[in-house]
């Protein structure tokens, strides 16, 4: 007798993956572009209420804000499903930060190279919780664009540490970012492993 699951058999492995960064870098553009269903977007618009707590100089024409989460999920594989949870870019709003990373696999941090500052303090924070991370320069219209070898240097990152280029408006070119982000976390796990047997 065959024991040997049947691809209906199989359960799917569900993944979660965080996507974060500065504000208005392109999370939300970036999960509502990959999500198989109408993404869930916690999003407020933008007042005069946040004048002096809210940098909206490199963002003039951005009107709304991602005040909780963005919620999506894409199948990869059969049996390989990933949820999608996008993080505020707002310094205000990342108290939510460690709940909306718990149980995550991954993280992609989105960068914008005409603000490179703002990609440190996520850096540091999914350093600092040991989180494996991705780096994607999200290529802006009209942005100068720089190799990932520079933004890797400008960013004084471990040389470990995958960076690419997407444009966050493309499925496919956003689903790389969630390919690689995937892989690479697989990656730190499997040599994790090999380390603690040997």
């Amino acid at each position: 007798m065959d024991f040997a699951p049947t691809r209906a058999s199989r359960r799917a492995a569900s993944t979660k993956i965080v996507v974060a960064g500065g504000f208005g870098v392109g999370k939300t553009t970036l999960v509502g572009a990959v999500s198989e269903i109408v993404p869930l977007r916690t999003e407020a618009l933008v007042t005069n209420e946040s004048e002096g707590v809210d940098d909206l100089a490199a963002v003039p024409t951005k009107s709304t804000t991602t005040v909780a989460m963005d919620f999506g999920r894409l199948t990869l594989a059969e049996d390989l499903v990933l949820y999608l949870f996008g993080t505020p870019g707002q310094r205000r709003f990342w108290f939510m930060w460690d709940d909306l990373c718990l149980g995550a696999i991954g993280a992609i941090v989105l960068v914008d190279t005409e603000r490179l500052e703002e990609a440190f303090s996520p850096l540091d924070y999914f350093e600092a919780k040991g989180l494996p991370f991705i780096v994607a320069v999200n290529q802006f219209d009209g942005a100068r664009r720089y190799s990932v070898g520079d933004v890797a240097q400008a960013l004084a990152l471990p040389p470990d540490v995958p960076v690419i280029s997407i444009d966050a408006r493309d499925r496919e070119s956003a689903k790389q970012a969630l390919v690689r982000v995937t892989e690479y976390a697989l990656e730190r796990l499997t040599r994790s492993l090999s380390l603690k047997v040997n």
